[in-house]
């Protein structure tokens, strides 16, 4: 499919960053990036680079290409639907579940999963690897994901996570005990420069990140919080969290190696979602109960508090 853009209004974007902001194409800046190395976008009639800076004028040409046939098999495997319509399924998902399939997991994933469920009734904006996924939460976080099932669907999801629209409310219990009751964190997040599997904060190339939290219940060593996302960056509470010395609960990558109490990974979960439903255009929003795991823990760390 081509479509072609004259760019009317930027401050210099990178060519991958302001098609992403084009809601209308409803496309990754992952995905696009893909397509530019593929040569299947055009900068007036030329090859360009996801850097290069677009500017009043230019003539942006897309092939996007047809949707492949996904060779992603359909699991059957149990999904925790909280609710579902023609357009949408919220899902609750579980600790270690990959949402959709990488290098390394390629069955198991969310996708598997909802492939089984819905069929081909899913939108296929985000490529062939993600079909219906909008949003992520990473392996060991639990809790609220929605799941696109046609385009319509996916194009209003990805313009309010565009806007900062989407109520998206996380549980978390850190190390240490915060001195505040409230707080905001903001610190632009890019890809480490050490490490390419971590995330960093950024002064001068990462993208803007807000995440504000408040204290819900104090341990002395821990502290349970609510966290509420302005932006959604890759692993965004956890780095603010450890960048303010407070890393999460169990997260070996960004907080300390041992954990006292065996967790497999983070005690982070995704409680709340909320957005404009697009085919009724009334706001919804869905809340889930702490894990299994998270609420044990909870227990210990009050039974420790009182002494027991």
């Amino acid at each position: 499919m081509i479509t072609e853009i004259t760019v009317e209004d930027t401050s210099g974007q990178r060519l991958d960053q302001y098609l992403s902001e084009r809601t209308e194409l409803g496309l990754s800046r992952t995905y696009l990036g893909r397509l530019i190395k593929e040569q299947e976008i055009l900068v007036n009639g030329k090859t360009a680079k996801a850097s290069t800076r677009v500017k009043i004028g230019d003539q942006i040409r897309l092939d996007i290409p047809e949707p492949e046939t996904l060779d992603v098999e359909p699991e059957n495997i149990p999904l925790d639907i909280v609710y579902e319509d023609a357009d949408l399924l919220i899902v609750n998902k579980p600790k270690g579940m990959v949402v959709h399939p990488a290098a390394g997991h390629y069955t198991g994933t969310l996708v598997n999963a909802v492939m089984y469920h819905c069929g081909r009734e899913l939108s296929s904006i985000n490529g062939v690897l993600r079909p219906g996924i909008v949003h992520r939460i990473d392996k060991n976080t639990t809790g609220l994901l929605v799941v696109c099932k046609n385009d319509h669907a996916h194009q209003s999801l990805a313009a309010q996570l565009k806007a900062h629209t989407i109520t998206r409310k996380y549980a978390a219990i850190v190390v240490g005990n915060i001195r505040e009751d409230e707080g905001t964190v903001d610190a632009p997040l890019a890809r480490s420069r050490t490490d390419r599997k971590k995330q960093a904060i950024d002064e001068l190339n990462g993208r803007r990140a807000v995440t504000h939290y408040r204290v819900l219940e104090r341990f002395g060593e821990y502290t349970l919080i609510e966290c509420v996302l302005e932006t959604g960056r890759t692993h965004q509470i956890r780095v603010h969290m450890a960048s303010i010395k407070h890393p999460v609960l169990g997260d070996d990558v960004y907080g300390p190696k041992s954990c006292p109490f065996h967790l497999e990974g983070q005690c982070l979960h995704a409680k709340t979602l909320g957005f404009i439903h697009p085919s009724t255009g009334q706001y919804v929003e869905f809340d889930s109960d702490y894990p299994e795991y998270f609420t044990k823990l909870l227990v210990k760390l009050r039974e420790r508090r009182a002494g027991k």
